[in-house]
């Protein structure tokens, strides 16, 4: 394939687009199945089993990635569109001839730009995915851009897989996530109490929750405290209820008031809370159910954020049933999605009506 070829890769067809799309481990068959049922026929190919496939829509890239931005899917966390496909035999081969194309783009020169690289099993670059990374960010050094990590205006994506390798640029918006893959990272604290923190932290820049904005905060199964801590820290008062013993570096804390009861066994003041939190290992059917119990406790306009466990082989199905429980108790659902750090799970963030 030369230059010319490799440049204009989706210009035979501008009604179809082709996508690399991520989802959490074992999950990939669930985002498949969303984007067949937003688009139509897809025709798809696994790339790492379970959690990568390149996937190609009949639609236009501009209007497949408007659609997927603005009513997200539940399990499809990172995206990005493919510019070029090449052959994968031949990693320095593959490398010229995109570092050609990506030098002749003028709105790449000096910006902040992200050099995103995942490799597949089997794939022509044997060494790190880090390597190649800095490889190509030597090819491009003519850009005299500022290679970065964080907060970058362009994202240059490779994904080297066994027969070829693809590349993307789009801004960080376009790929539903500017980490790579979105695989999201938060530094691990000294004296953190669990990794159970990291959720509400990815659920705040997700759907862009305010939790700062809250003065009394209701924890449901909140033992030993992940969730508690990180609305300690935001400034709100706390409410933590389960059986279990909270962690001792939060029994003092002048903000939190710690019932050790079982969740059904609770009662509270009609409308005391305006923020309603749970994170609990219970049937997802159990949890909405104790949930919706107490949300008399929530006051109109007050939020929601629970995970729910899916512990099923239909998950869809599940997630649908269990936000009807929730949308028939009088929450509105902002957004419903499998975070990174949710794993075997999905966050819902709801407001009250």
């Amino acid at each position: 394939m030369d230059e010319q070829n490799a440049s204009n890769q989706q210009d035979h067809d501008q009604s179809t687009s082709k996508l690399i799309c991520t989802a959490n481990h074992g999950f990939a068959p669930y985002a498949q199945e969303e984007l067949r049922r937003r688009f139509g026929s897809v025709k798809s190919t696994m790339l790492i089993p379970g959690e990568v496939f390149v996937v190609t829509l009949e639609s236009t890239i501009e209007a497949a990635v408007d659609s997927l931005k603005d009513n997200p899917l539940i399990f499809l966390r990172h995206i990005f569109p493919v510019l070029m496909e090449l052959p994968g035999n031949d990693p320095d081969e593959a490398l010229n001839q995109a570092a050609a194309c990506l030098l002749k783009r003028d709105d790449l020169e000096g910006r902040r730009i992200s050099v995103q690289v995942r490799k597949a099993e089997g794939s022509s670059w044997t060494e790190s995915p880090g390597l190649l990374r800095d490889r190509l960010q030597t090819e491009l050094s003519p850009l005299e851009a500022d290679f970065t990590v964080t907060e970058p205006e362009w994202v240059i994506s490779l994904f080297a897989a066994k027969n070829a390798w693809y590349f993307g640029v789009s801004d960080p918006s376009s790929n539903l996530s500017d980490w790579n893959g979105g695989a999201i990272r938060f530094q691990r604290e000294e004296g953190q109490i669990s990794r159970a923190k990291f959720k509400l932290l990815e659920a705040e820049r997700q759907f862009e929750i305010p939790f700062s904005s809250f003065h009394n905060a209701l924890d449901i199964g909140a033992a030993p405290g992940g969730w508690t801590s990180f609305l300690l820290e935001r400034g709100l008062k706390v409410t933590a209820v389960d059986p279990a013993k909270m962690h001792e570096s939060l029994l003092d804390h002048p903000n939190l008031r710690i019932v050790n009861k079982n969740a059904s066994d609770v009662k509270f003041k009609e409308a005391q809370f305006d923020l309603l939190v749970c994170d609990m290992s219970w049937s997802p059917k159990l949890m909405a159910r104790l949930v919706t119990d107490l949300l008399y406790a929530l006051a109109p306009g007050g939020t929601a954020v629970v995970t729910v466990k899916l512990l099923t082989k239909k998950p869809m199905a599940l997630v649908h049933e269990i936000m009807d429980i929730f949308e028939d108790s009088r929450m509105q659902i902002q957004g419903a999605k499998q975070l990174f750090h949710n794993r075997d799970e999905i966050t819902l963030y709801m407001i009250k009506y």
